[in-house]
């Protein structure tokens, strides 16, 4: 896609809704980046069928989708359906939460791992291999220190779990201002839980948004620790909106994630107040015009 090309699809955008979903149009279509995009789904809301949602992901030419409790009270019908529509539209469940006990308990465990073997039948009817976990909140009278250990403890038996039944996990990040109680605010800190699991079926899931209120410096901190990076979520700040709305240049992020051959998915996971179908196109095709300047370069 060339610069000339960029700009005809940005204007032809809202056009793009009335063209017939194609899957194959969208499997080649990604092949033009070295980079796989996604769609964290719960940012369409919930007004819509979820069918009808897989469709205007795949119209806006992305392969992936990421899920959260959507599915909570499906029927193995349900699940059948959802999953015959994603292959239809060329589409992967590359990721989703389902696990919600957190892992820096000291004295929770086994209740993580309890909680994740339960899930895993779930995971399974999505045909999803990746599954997010959360450090939880911080916990009254346990140190720093031993919340941190227990991180590393309750991974590494998930691990063994995770490589029993052929999946993995990603830990992620959120910001203390979303959550003042949450344990795991620092991107530096979770890479380093990463390493000392050191588990081929772990790996971090680095939101840049999370991480530019918490601490910023992204770029270093993903070139420093690309190998332990499973995925990555986008949304840009102030604001959770599109990239572009703020102050992250991403850009720069998208070209070191193809520069650092990142193979994990550039998740989009982002609010806005506009056309949510129409900015997920767009988002993705600037994605796409940034990794040809760095080609062209």
């Amino acid at each position: 896609m060339n610069r000339r090309e960029f700009t005809l699809s940005l204007a032809a955008a809202g056009a793009a809704w009335s063209v017939p979903i194609n899957a194959k149009r969208v499997a080649a279509d990604e092949k033009k980046t070295p980079l796989k995009f996604a769609v964290m789904l719960w940012t369409l809301g919930k007004e819509l069928p979820f069918e009808r949602r897989l469709e205007i992901v795949a119209q806006a030419g992305y392969s992936g989708v990421e899920l959260v409790n959507e599915f909570k009270d499906w029927t193995d019908s349900d699940f059948q359906k959802a999953n015959a529509r994603k292959r239809s539209l060329g589409l992967t469940f590359d990721a989703t939460a389902g696990v919600w006990k957190g892992i820096a308990d000291p004295k929770g465990t086994d209740a993580f791992v309890a909680d994740l073997q339960a899930f895993i039948p779930m995971a399974n009817k999505l045909e999803c291999s990746d599954i997010i976990v959360l450090s939880g909140d911080k916990i009254s009278g346990a140190t720093h220190q031993q919340q941190h250990q227990a991180c590393v403890e309750a991974l590494k038996r998930g691990a063994e779990i995770a490589e029993k039944n052929g999946l993995r996990l990603l830990l992620e990040n959120i910001d203390q201002e979303e959550n003042p109680e949450y344990f795991l605010t620092s991107v530096a800190e979770g890479f380093e839980i990463i390493g000392e699991v050191n588990h081929p079926r772990v790996r971090f899931l680095y939101d840049f948004y999370h991480e530019q209120i918490s601490e910023g410096n992204l770029i270093a901190k993903l070139e420093k620790n690309i190998n332990l990076v499973g995925l990555v979520h986008v949304a840009d700040v102030p604001g959770r909106h599109e990239p572009g709305t703020g102050e992250i240049a991403y850009g720069s992020i998208y070209r070191k994630l193809a520069q650092l051959k990142f193979d994990g998915y550039v998740a989009m996971e982002f609010e806005t107040k506009g056309n949510i179908g129409e900015t997920l196109r767009r988002a993705r095709l600037e994605a796409i015009a940034s990794l040809e300047k760095q080609i062209s370069n």
